[in-house]
């Protein structure tokens, strides 16, 4: 009898190829598995039962013996489970035909082919014809069901759908992925890949524990005794069945690690999987992640993953999909999310959720049966926040998965608050925050008025030790300078490498506790997390959120008198640092406010009427500026778009190129670390996460200019393309305020020859 093989060697005898009905049939165990977190395993198993159908032809046997020719091998399990099983075989369908080169529109297709196009009568008469032997060695189910709790019919139907059919994907490439690599292995004589082997979610709450009854939380101040009595309260309500929290605790309550043991407390009375830890920064991100792996002690390294996507991952080229994700699959080990603890952004979470590609969808699957915490709730992304809600709401209804919505000011997005599709049955964890915020008001917020650059550094000069935040690093810059030689003066900007700010913030802390004159000037990025603490802090007009964020670092720890330590708002006088659109709409949002609650700027009723305000001020439609909502009321199965809400579902709209900084800002000479990491990015795994320290993200048109110049290059384009571009002109880095293209007299003029 004839074999047939998925996957092949250079064994001539084909002794040890992988027979294609045992990688379908591993495949469709594994897809599974994955899916029984939100009962969608039959549907899981049959997609990976069709995944590879088209290898059961004689033209895809012959690719695997040498035959440099395509085939498409894809869309005839995609046109069986079509047949098969009607609506919910369409919806396998998208899965199954898009497995290498990703998810179709289910009509009038983009960039891919739609995928009524691929199942037409037309162009399934032009592939191999599929040998019938696939029946005597695949067996399938003869019906197949939604799982529990979906209904198409609902008022957002197709967004369950759409998401279903996301999520089923992710258990079919995650499995391929797996069950690829494993065979691989095999043949080299490596173990299989380990699954689910990081801690247990038991022994990291053991951990915590005792680092919890450390000092952060020791009843020895005002401030530590209630951070314990919340600690106390929060946990406490673990038991609470899954679905939507909110966890609101002013800055400085020690929410972080409350929310964290939370987390651990109820996914394991619930029987949950795994914590997400959503952060809106990839400034922070690390930062928050050290803060668990110290939390979690001997564990911490194995327990918590970090995944963002600071480096540029580049599509499949389309003249060759199938031979480049077998490529993928052997040569990178994409995060699964496979880990007891996950600490990602909020433009990776969200943007995989509505990815069409399939190593970011590889993940979603893990999503399923988690504890999600997203942190500084109130920035979620403005222009897709009623879909980003509805996803949330999705996650909790048919995912079990709990969400917890966490940060000092909650933004108004329940339903009862007037939110259109907003959520229901909230949960808040903190004990009466209302009571909390009066407890831990540290701070005296006001308006002074408009005010100029002159007067706005005298400001600085007046007083010994200051945090000023404005709107744009242009204006950080300029007011640096203009007090740069005052004693103490410090700038911080996305323009300098994460190391830097680091740096910069180290010598900022130590001036601080010594007592000496600290003038820190600052972008937003400050009010990210950063655990900081000064006297006073001047704040450009913004969202009343930001400004809340702002006044987190003054008086942090309470040592001073409420009413000297003060947050003052200002107005700018100078045209030039005029805000953008979106932010001029935020800080009207909050005008508005301000008359109202000039009494307590920062209440939590003034939070709250901000919130109300501000998506008034937006309406409805630019809640959801891309129309996702709308696309997919529209939609029915078969035409779903799939492929158009990935394209159109970006948080970050502007395109930023990462450019690594090999240099030391303090003597601009090559710096070993980075130098190490580069000379190893083809062998270790972990080599490119090593550089995100030292990378700097910049707009498209400066990429362009700094390349144009020849101020920057690629590192080993002929394998990496441009994913790793480096900085090669020195001089273009300051110790100061870091990287700058806008000044020509930096810029080398041997680097002006062509």
């Amino acid at each position: 009898m004839t074999a047939y093989y998925a996957h092949s060697t250079e064994t001539p005898d084909k002794s040890d190829w992988q027979r294609l009905s045992d990688h379908l049939q591993s495949v469709g165990g594994l897809a599974a598995t994955n899916a029984k977190a939100f009962g969608a395993e039959a549907m899981a198993s049959v997609a990976g039962l069709l995944h590879d159908l088209g290898k059961y032809t004689e033209r895809f046997q012959a690719r695997l013996s040498g035959d440099l020719n395509r085939v498409d091998h894809a869309t005839w399990g995609a046109a069986i489970a079509r047949d098969r099983y009607k609506d919910i075989g369409q919806l396998l369908a998208y899965g199954i035909a898009g497995h290498h080169a990703g998810l179709a529109n289910g009509v009038n297709g983009d960039a891919r082919s739609a995928l009524k196009e691929r199942l037409s009568p037309e162009y399934l008469a032009g592939l191999p014809a599929l040998l019938d032997i696939w029946q005597q060695e695949i067996a399938l189910p003869d019906t197949l069901g939604l799982p529990a709790g979906f209904n198409r019919k609902a008022q957002r139907g197709m967004f369950q759908l759409s998401l279903l059919a996301r999520m089923v994907f992710s258990c079919l490439v995650d499995a391929d992925f797996i069950d690829t690599d494993n065979y691989y292995r095999q043949i080299k004589g490596d173990a299989p890949r380990a699954i689910g082997q990081g801690p247990k979610l038991e022994a990291l709450r053991e951990r915590l524990n005792t680092y919890l009854l450390q000092s952060r939380f020791e009843p020895t101040t005002d401030v530590k005794r209630l951070r314990g009595d919340i600690l106390h309260h929060v946990r406490s309500q673990a038991q609470h069945a899954p679905g939507r929290f909110s966890l609101t605790v002013p800055t400085g309550g020690g929410k972080t690690l409350s929310s964290l043991a939370f987390a651990l407390d109820h996914a394991i009375h619930h029987g949950l999987r795994r914590i997400i830890y959503v952060i809106p920064f990839t400034s922070i991100i690390e930062q928050n992640a050290q803060v668990f792996r110290d939390a979690f002690g001997d564990l911490g390294e194995d327990a918590v993953l970090e995944h963002h996507s600071a480096f540029i991952e580049k599509a499949p080229p389309k003249d060759d999909p199938d031979r480049y994700q077998s490529t993928r699959k052997l040569r990178l080990a994409m995060e699964n999310w496979d880990a007891p603890v996950v600490v990602t952004t909020a433009v990776q979470f969200f943007e995989s959720l509505f990815s069409d590609r399939p190593s970011r969808c590889r993940k979603l699957h893990n999503i399923a049966g988690s504890v999600v915490i997203l942190d500084e709730a109130q920035t979620l992304p403005q222009d897709l926040l009623r879909p980003c809600v509805t996803l949330l709401d999705e996650l909790a209804l048919n995912y079990c998965s709990s969400i917890v919505l966490c940060t000092a000011t909650q933004p108004a997005l329940r339903a009862d608050e007037g939110f259109k599709g907003g959520l229901e049955k909230v949960h808040e964890l903190a004990p009466e925050p209302d009571q909390l915020y009066r407890k831990l008001k540290r701070v005296s917020a006001r308006h002074i008025g408009t005010i100029s650059d002159d007067r706005l550094a005298d400001q600085l000069r007046q007083r010994e030790q200051v945090l000023c935040i404005v709107n744009n690093r242009r204006h950080a810059r300029q007011l640096f300078e203009s007090i740069q030689h005052d004693d103490g003066a410090r700038h911080l900007s996305t323009l300098m490498t994460a190391r830097h700010r680091s740096a910069v913030l180290a010598e900022v802390r130590q001036r601080l506790k010594e007592g000496s004159p600290c003038r820190l000037i600052s972008t937003s990025l400050i009010e990210a997390g950063v655990d900081i603490s000064l006297p006073a802090v001047l704040r450009a007009e913004a969202g009343l959120d930001s400004i809340a964020q702002a006044a987190g670092r003054c008086n942090r720890e309470g040592l001073w008198p409420v009413e000297t330590s003060e947050v003052l708002i200002f107005a700018t006088e100078n045209p030039d640092w005029a805000p953008p659109t979106e932010l001029k709409l935020f800080a009207a949002a909050f005008r508005s406010v301000e008359r109202r609650f000039r009494e307590d700027l920062l209440a939590l009723e003034a939070v709250k009427a901000y919130f109300q305000e501000l998506y008034f001020l937006l309406g409805d439609d630019r809640l959801d500026k891309e129309g996702v909502l709308d696309q997919l009321k529209r939609a029915q199965p078969d035409s779903l778009p799939l492929e158009t809400l990935a394209a159109n579902f970006r948080v970050i709209k502007t395109t930023m190129r990462p450019v690594i900084i090999p240099f030391d800002w303090r003597t601009r000479k090559r710096d070993p670390e980075v130098e190490t990491a580069l000379n190893e990015l083809e062998f270790t795994v972990g080599a490119a996460r090593k550089l995100q320290t030292h990378l700097v993200q910049v707009p498209q048109k400066a990429y362009d200019a700094l390349w144009q110049t020849h101020a920057i290059e690629p590192i080993a384009p002929e394998k990496y393309g441009e994913q790793f571009v480096q900085l090669v002109n020195a001089r273009l880095y300051d110790g100061r305020f870091g990287l700058h293209w806008d000044d020509p007299q930096f810029l080398d003029v041997d680097t002006l020859v062509v």
